[in-house]
């Protein structure tokens, strides 16, 4: 009987080691994933950021650059205003002289719809 007592605990013995296995097989499993999920995080971002600046390289290249846009723009922008002052300065004077003559110039006289 000492014989199946001891065969039972070789069995336990090794049912406990055969546990241990697998749950370190499965420490490891997570671990590997984990380290795989952080790797491909890490090369999305590569992948990403290069994307990116290949886009932006390619809008520079399209487009020109940005700050030529806006330069180009203000100076437009300068540059219609002071047309504008020029053409408002010259012609000030005869638009106010007219809105007079035509505020002042009243010819009354009586409306079509008016029966007598």
């Amino acid at each position: 009987m000492t014989t199946q007592s001891g065969g039972i605990q070789m069995l336990l013995q090794a049912e406990k080691k055969a546990k241990e296995k697998i749950d370190e097989a499965r420490k490891n499993k997570q671990r590997r994933l984990k380290q795989a999920k952080q790797e491909a995080a890490a090369e999305i971002d590569t992948f990403k950021k290069e994307r990116e600046r290949e886009f932006k390289e390619h809008e520079a290249r399209i487009l020109g650059s940005r700050t030529d846009s806006e330069k180009l723009v203000q100076e437009e922008t300068r540059q219609r205003l002071s047309e504008l002052e020029t053409s408002v300065g010259q012609n000030k004077e005869e638009a106010i002289k007219r809105l007079l003559e035509l505020v002042f110039d009243v010819q009354p006289k009586v409306h079509d719809n008016f029966k007598r």
